[in-house]
């Protein structure tokens, strides 16, 4: 059995384990946040209960991020967290510098890192044709991902005990001035509602705007969390919840991870297809909100 114990704004994670030589040790891991800590004490139970519990023993890079991803990534990534870090493992980290030994892993590694990626040739993102000939360069915004997700690994690894410190903690990631985005002003909006002849896009459009949802949310949205009665428009009081949304994700992942946070798996429109359209939870906690709908951006709704 594992158990928790708070000190100061810490929680540690307390269990007895064997060591390679079969003597009896005690282990202590601490989280910032009481639900990561339960999470870890339910994973070592079970393991306990397999009789598979085994602190890592990592030597490479690889080694301790196949780790991460087992005794971490599956129990605290959403499905769509899962398939983009898993993405960036296979595409930009393992193949790079997986083979590199964890001891001797430095900031200054992790910075010449960082501008090789920025010189490699990035992973299409779609299946599509068209777009998979054009070939583009790694972006800074794909960097940021990679460190965030070495920096967490190393965390993880030093709780472990098989590191020091953190490398990447101390590690520069290369900076691009920000690129100023073209958005639609009023007048451009209201024109795409005035030329706009379908009213289920006309409405979406409207909803889009008015409620700052994105396209999952939007679509996700059932008749059980939107409340537009004659009578809630008229007091001010027409909302719409966002407690779901609707994604493609991949057959595999989410089996992998048990169909977590998946609600609905809607049937396939093709046969051998790697991925499933579902409705799940969302990604994050803030993701789940309530959204007054104020005039004069109250909807008419027919069903």
């Amino acid at each position: 059995m594992a158990s928790i114990i708070q000190r100061k704004k810490r929680f540690i994670v307390i269990y007895q384990y064997d060591d390679e030589n079969g003597k009896r040790k005690q282990k202590w891991e601490t989280f910032k946040t009481h639900d990561e800590a339960k999470r870890r004490k339910s994973e070592i139970e079970y393991r306990q209960e397999l009789g598979k519990l085994v602190v890592p023993k990592c030597h490479t890079l690889e080694e301790l991020l196949k780790e991460y991803v087992t005794l971490y990534g599956k129990t605290t990534w959403s499905i769509s967290a899962y398939q983009s870090n898993t993405g960036l493992i296979k595409h930009y980290i393992a193949p790079v510098i997986g083979d590199l030994k964890i001891t001797e892993i430095t900031p200054r590694i992790l910075e010449k890192y960082y501008q090789q990626l920025l010189k490699m040739k990035a992973v299409p993102k779609c299946t599509d044709k068209k777009n998979s000939k054009k070939e583009t360069l790694v972006g800074h915004g794909t960097v940021k991902k990679v460190h965030s997700l070495l920096r967490s690994c190393f965390n993880q690894a030093m709780k472990w005990e098989l590191m020091e410190r953190n490398p990447a903690s101390l590690a520069t990631v290369p900076k691009k001035e920000p690129e100023k985005r073209d958005i639609w002003d009023a007048e451009t909006l209201f024109h795409a509602l005035d030329v706009c002849e379908d009213p289920e896009l006309k409405l979406a459009i409207n909803l889009a705007f008015a409620c700052s949802l994105r396209i999952g949310e939007l679509l996700g949205l059932t008749w059980d969390c939107v409340d537009v009665t004659e009578k809630s428009i008229e007091e001010g009081k027409a909302y719409i919840f966002v407690n779901k949304e609707l994604q493609r994700v991949s057959k595999s992942i989410m089996k992998t991870l048990d169909k977590k946070d998946v609600l609905r798996v809607f049937p396939e429109q093709k046969d051998k297809s790697s991925t499933v359209l579902v409705l799940k939870k969302p990604k994050t906690e803030t993701s789940t909100r309530k959204i007054f709908l104020r005039r004069p951006w109250h909807i008419c709704w027919s069903r």
